[in-house]
């Protein structure tokens, strides 16, 4: 079959990559080597997929389902494995190889097009939350993975250099950057954590009801991860005339139910949320950036 690349992948990757490499390039020719190397069967890609890998829906040699995932060194893919073996499937997807070649998956397969995201709002938060909650273990010793401190340290050296953002942001990313420096002081924990966690990212399982795909794994405190997990559905939000007052009491709903500090959690939510839509506007996606910073200006 014909690996393609699906538009939402080429998209996202031209972002994080804008003079361009030769990784999709050469993504047919290793998806077709991978699938040739494990006997697989490719039943199909799976569209729109994600931001950051290819992920092919196969059957193992003896017709199990599973899942193929492709993704670029930058994406940290070994990262990702690191992360799914210390977990282990308790809470994500179970990995069905343990070393294979670098920047090749191959995982369980869940229910690729069911998310938490088709459970009604508030159903759907206690089911992510909950899932979150089984994340957030002790790191291996010696772990390889990022902390918060390494990786909002870059993207707030993004942030000071990033002039697009124009000077009615400046008042947000100051209070965000802020925020970050108040926050690094004294963390309270270092959990190992999903990195990237939102509804979307968790899917139907058999093993389980719901388990977490796609961390980009960091350590830190806990209240970093619930973060992005706050703004889920942000276009709801922003739709909504008590949009302000409904996301106070997400933080506080959130805070209460995984036992985390509240300030503490406001504070990751509001420099997460700048970070996030001063990069949307630096790549073009203004309508992504509006949303995003109106979010970020009722914390």
């Amino acid at each position: 079959m014909a690996f393609e690349p699906p538009r939402r992948l080429v998209r996202a990757l031209g972002e994080t990559a804008p003079d361009g490499d030769d990784w999709l390039e050469k993504l047919p020719e290793a998806a077709e080597r991978a699938v040739a190397l494990r006997e697989l069967t490719a039943e199909r890609v799976q569209v729109p997929g994600g931001r950051s890998s290819l992920v092919v829906l196969v059957r193992t040699a003896g017709g199990t389902p599973a899942v193929l995932k492709l993704a670029p060194r930058r994406a940290r893919p070994e990262s990702e494995r690191a992360a799914l073996a210390h977990w282990g499937g308790l809470g994500a997807v179970q990995l069905l190889e343990a070393e294979t070649a670098e920047g090749v998956l191959l995982l369980e397969r869940l229910h690729p097009d069911v998310s938490v995201r088709s459970l009604p709002e508030a159903k759907a938060l206690l089911e992510a939350a909950g899932t979150l909650r089984r994340l957030w273990v002790e790191p291996p010793a010696g772990h390889p993975f990022e902390t918060v401190a390494e990786r909002t340290g870059r993207q707030a050296e993004a942030m000071r250099a990033g002039a697009v953002a124009g000077p009615e942001v400046a008042p947000l990313v100051d209070a965000a950057l802020a925020a970050r420096e108040e926050l690094l002081a004294a963390p309270p924990e270092a959990r190992l954590l999903h990195g990237t966690f939102r509804q979307s990212k968790v899917l139907a399982g058999d093993r389980m009801p719901w388990l977490a795909v796609g961390p980009d794994p960091v350590v830190g405190e806990s209240a970093f991860d619930l973060a992005r997990l706050v703004r889920d559905r942000v276009e709801d939000l922003i739709a909504q005339p008590s949009g302000a007052s409904t996301t106070r009491r997400r933080v506080k709903r959130l805070a209460e139910s995984l036992e985390v500090d509240q300030e503490r959690l406001r504070g990751w939510t509001l420099f997460r949320a700048v970070e996030s839509g001063v990069r949307a506007r630096r790549v073009g996606r203004e309508q992504d950036a509006e949303l995003l910073l109106e979010f970020a200006s009722w914390l």
